[in-house]
């Protein structure tokens, strides 16, 4: 058996080449399809071991140049991005913020237009663990369609002094109502309705912003403050 090595391209892009007998510890397609298998299944913990066991693998094959970037339109290589992604996601929910943290910031340096929106995610890494000057730096790569910039802005500068500044407060309120309603409520009910709806094709506003809310609640959990100086304005 055989692992598999990134080539390179005449664009300068990598692309990963799996041999003709992948040994099955280096297969990344089937160990992201196996995770994925495990969480329907309620095998949390398993998925999470399986892609950071990929994980580990796949950074020991990594080449020594200084510039990995995978090109996007190869299917395998959006399989090795999301691999890195999921397992960046594992840490980030538990806690483990710096060990998140480097992953995003690989799954970037390989995809730099950020076709899997690692940004947000790594934002919100930069704030728990007090990085500002990092969070500075990327946080206008973040679209202002997306609510997560102005909750990431208003809890940059609430971790920082306390306050949650009122300029970013209004324009929360103003473009995200529905966001505001959802971080302000007293419950979070994940019901079946909610449950079918963001399983849906187009998933309602609503439930948007109570996937939200349940993908960070852990962080408003862990840095308290936040949330009820959010309810009392």
């Amino acid at each position: 058996m055989s692992v598999p090595q990134f080539v390179p391209t005449a664009d300068n892009l990598y692309v990963i080449s799996y041999p003709e007998r992948t040994a099955k510890e280096y297969d990344f397609q089937s160990l992201l399809s196996q995770s994925k298998t495990c969480e329907r299944n309620g095998e949390v913990e398993r998925a999470c071991n399986l892609r950071y066991d990929g994980v580990k693998r796949l950074i020991d094959l990594l080449p020594d140049e200084d510039e990995i970037v995978l090109d996007w339109e190869v299917e395998e290589n959006q399989d090795i991005l999301k691999l890195l992604r999921g397992s960046a996601i594992d840490h980030f929910l538990v806690g483990d913020f710096d060990m998140a943290a480097g992953l995003m910031e690989m799954t970037l340096d390989m995809d730099p237009e950020d076709h899997l929106e690692t940004t947000k995610l790594l934002a919100y890494c930069y704030v728990a663990l007090a990085e500002y000057e990092l969070f500075d730096e990327i946080v206008n790569d973040i679209s202002d369609k997306y609510p997560e910039k102005e909750i990431l802005k208003m809890w940059s500068e609430y971790r920082q002094t306390n306050v949650i500044p009122a300029g970013e407060l209004i324009h929360f309120k103003r473009n995200f109502p529905v966001f505001y309603a959802e971080f302000t409520a007293e419950e979070h009910l994940v019901s079946d309705e909610y449950l079918n709806d963001i399983e849906s094709e187009h998933p309602s506003r609503e439930s948007q912003a109570r996937e939200l809310w349940l993908q960070t609640e852990h962080l408003w959990t862990q840095f308290p403050g936040f949330i009820e100086a959010l309810q009392s304005n």
